[in-house]
This record gives structure tokens, sequence and C-alpha cells, in this order.
């Protein structure tokens, strides 16, 4: 008897994953771990779905971005459709020429973002625009996989979303746009420009977020204190997501002293 081709294989793959999921039968398998070595000589997990998990994320990604898309802020720029890098360091360069005027510079660090984000808090954040209990229970599901670990040891997942899944990316945007959302709102309180340019008059400060998924930064107009007022104010707005700001990356400067962002001299 001749052995299944590869096309008859994958036919027989995916006949199998839309027969368990019609039936809710479907649970995902825990992840494989892959220690990465960082540039810093620390180490990053990344966490491998198996193939039959990665066509369901992708599954998923393609119901769910849409979605989201429609509400996320042009500040986002990581792993969206037709948005990259590039067009982040060209907003940083608009905001700091000097007929803008933006010279202080927060720059965030979140520790461990993808291992830490807090699973109620996100899914909170999917429920207010997902009603489809399957999708919600699906989504639920690839979060509590578990990992299987380089010496085989099976570990349960109670926060976070591993980096190496084609749905964590999207997910992460989805919990960390509650930073896009508190600097949307702090611009819309201070009204249409004419308002604006009288807060600065009076001494106050104007501020522009730049996010690339856990990568972000916040252009301040006004004085170092307001971007050193950050610290606690950030803090705050991630706390419901589980995240915590690095005290040894994060940082204030002026853009005349240089930074680093997305690979980039600044």
């Amino acid at each position: 008897m001749r052995p299944r081709s590869i096309t008859g294989q994958t036919e027989d793959l995916l006949a199998g994953l839309q027969a368990q999921l019609k039936a809710r039968e479907f649970v995902p398998s825990p992840v494989r771990d892959k220690v990465i070595p960082k540039a810093s000589g620390k180490l990053r997990h990344l966490g491998i779905p198996t193939a039959a998990d990665r066509i369901v994320q992708a599954s998923l990604k393609l119901v769910l971005e849409p979605i989201f898309e429609a509400d996320f802020l042009p500040c986002s720029y990581g792993f969206r459709p037709k948005r990259r890098a590039q067009d982040a360091i060209a907003e940083i360069h608009y905001l700091a020429t000097p007929t803008r005027n933006y010279e202080w510079v927060f720059e965030a660090d979140i520790t461990a973002c993808f291992d830490e984000i807090d699973h109620a808090g996100l899914m909170d954040r999917v429920r207010r625009r997902i009603g489809d209990k399957r999708v919600l229970g699906l989504v639920k599901a690839f979060l509590k996989a578990g990992v299987l670990t380089e010496d085989g040891q099976s570990r349960q997942t109670i926060t976070g979303t591993p980096q190496g899944g084609i749905l964590s990316p999207l997910l992460a945007n989805i919990a960390l746009s509650v930073v896009d959302e508190h600097f949307a709102r702090k611009w819309a309180d201070l009204g249409p420009s004419w308002m604006r340019a009288k807060h600065r008059r009076a001494g106050g400060a104007t501020m522009r977020l730049i996010r690339y998924a856990d990568d972000f930064l916040v252009l301040v107009k006004g004085q170092r204190a307001d971007a050193e007022a950050l610290w606690d104010e950030v803090a705050e707005v991630l706390a419901p997501m589980g995240l915590r700001l690095s005290v040894e990356k994060s940082r204030v400067c002026h853009v005349d002293e240089g930074f680093d962002f997305l690979g980039w001299r600044i």
C-alpha cells in the first residue's frame, strides 16, 4: 500500500481539524519551549505550537484581526497590516523637528511582556468585541495550553501568550492598546489645537505615543519633570494587564542625547 502524498496528508489534517472544531472537541497541545540566547546575555523563551495548532491560530487571526483593527489607534505600528517599523521612526522624526519641538523622551521597556500578560485582563478586552463563545473558548484554550520544556517537563501557563504563536502578536496588541487609549484620551481632553496652544502657554505639556508591539516611547513637549511623571502614570495603566515597567531599561532623556528604538539610532 502506497503512503499518502503530502497533499493528501494535509487534506486529512485539515478535514480532521474542521471536524474537531465543528464538534467543539479541539484541544490545543502544549507549546514546545525553545530557549534562544539574547545579545544582552539573557535568554528568550519561544513557545512553538504544533502544526495543527498553528493552522487553528491562523484561522482565528483571520477572524479576529479585522475586528480589532477597526479599534486599534494610529500610534500602534507593530504586527499590523500595512504598518512597519520605518513608519514609527518617521513619526518620531516628524514630532522631534524644531517646529514641533517634542524634545523629551520617555523610553519604556516592559518586563517580559509576552510572559506576564494577565489572562483575565486580556480576555476582558477580547470579550468587549467578541461575543461568540466558541471563539472566546478557543482563545482561552490557547492561553491555557501549557508548555513542554526542553527537558520534557510540562508546565501550566497561568499568565502570558507564547512568543512563537501566530495569534500572540495580535493578543499582545489587544492587551497593550490600554496604553494607546490612555494617551489618546489625554490628547482628546486637551481639545482643539487652539486650546492645546493655550495649555502649552500656561506651562502644560503635550504628549504623543509611538508604540511597536511591546516597545514604545512617549515624546513630550514640555519639561523633563513632565516626562519623569510618566513613570507612575504608565505603570498604573499597565497594571490591569499584569505588566510592569523595567526599571533598568526604561528611562527619560532629551532628544539631543539620542536614543535607540527598533534598531535605529535616533
